[in-house]
């Protein structure tokens, strides 16, 4: 059976729906509803107000995701204000993990190939990071978010080929399957670097409603967890959008998807 902290939540889904009725997020709201449907911790950035509020809901923090233009030079990402303030919360709020995002060339909207000057650069990146929280005892994992092959395998081999050991994977199984990645067989074959998860399924390249349907089998993506010995969060990153066409809210996707990865875990072996 795998061996793990529990479940956590990123918030970007959540803010969403907020955002679909031109409303601004209510933390309180939103924090109320992961712990209703059974999560356990939250992944943001635990300011002092957040953690305190979180903690009137029984959630911890698992850690925190920080996007950054990792292909660029080392110099323009001004860690000491985007990092380590960040790293530094967490740990003080009993967090274990710093996800990194390599943020798309050229922006979100019409994301570019990058070189593999660049994808070097983003390795030199995440070892200069990891090097300057080594102290923190925080775990250091690029975040998959790359939709398309090309960037997707550059970004693996930014950890793989050019980064220090001590960087690890953030698996998101869902931009994985959308890139033409396979979860399952990156658990197996990088298994020493696996460090964190974001679960979420797809149906093609559209959201799911939870991690019940889609064209992932979240049984193997455990059972590979638990054969490579994976003890850390299990975090979702669960999102509805148009195309998702969601039956229900996103908290009960939530509970859902809690209640099935919990019935899949009692029956690895």
């Amino acid at each position: 059976m795998i061996k793990n902290k529990g479940f956590s939540t990123g918030l970007y889904g959540y803010m969403c729906e907020y955002w679909k009725d031109g409303k601004d997020p209510s933390m309180e709201e939103i924090f109320r509803s992961c712990a209703e449907a059974g999560m356990n911790a939250l992944e943001l950035d635990p300011t002092p107000e957040l953690v305190t509020l979180a903690k009137q809901f029984g959630l911890a923090i698992s850690g925190a995701y920080i996007g950054l233009q990792l292909h660029e030079p080392f110099e323009t990402l001004n860690i000491e204000e985007t990092v380590i303030p960040v790293a530094k919360r967490v740990v003080e709020a009993g967090g274990t993990d710093l996800v990194i995002n390599a943020d798309p060339k050229g922006g979100w909207d019409a994301p570019q190939a990058k070189t593999e000057e660049e994808f070097k650069q983003i390795g030199d990146n995440l070892s200069r990071i990891a090097a300057a929280v080594s102290g923190l005892g925080l775990k250091v994992s690029l975040h998959n978010h790359a939709s398309d092959k090309h960037n997707a395998d550059g970004d693996l081999r930014a950890v793989i080929e050019y980064a220090s050991q001590e960087v690890g994977l953030c698996v998101d199984t869902g931009w994985a399957h959308v890139a033409g990645l396979n979860p399952v067989e990156l658990l197996r074959t990088y298994s020493d670097r696996i460090y964190a998860f974001h679960f979420r399924n797809q149906i093609g390249r559209i959201y799911s409603e939870d991690l019940t349907v889609g064209d992932i089998d979240m049984k193997q993506v455990l059972q590979a967890a638990s054969d490579i010995g994976y003890e850390g969060w299990l975090t979702f990153e669960l999102v509805h959008e148009e195309g998702t066409g969601a039956k229900g809210t996103l908290a009960e996707a939530t509970a859902t998807s809690i209640a099935y990865m919990k019935s899949c875990i009692a029956e690895l072996a």
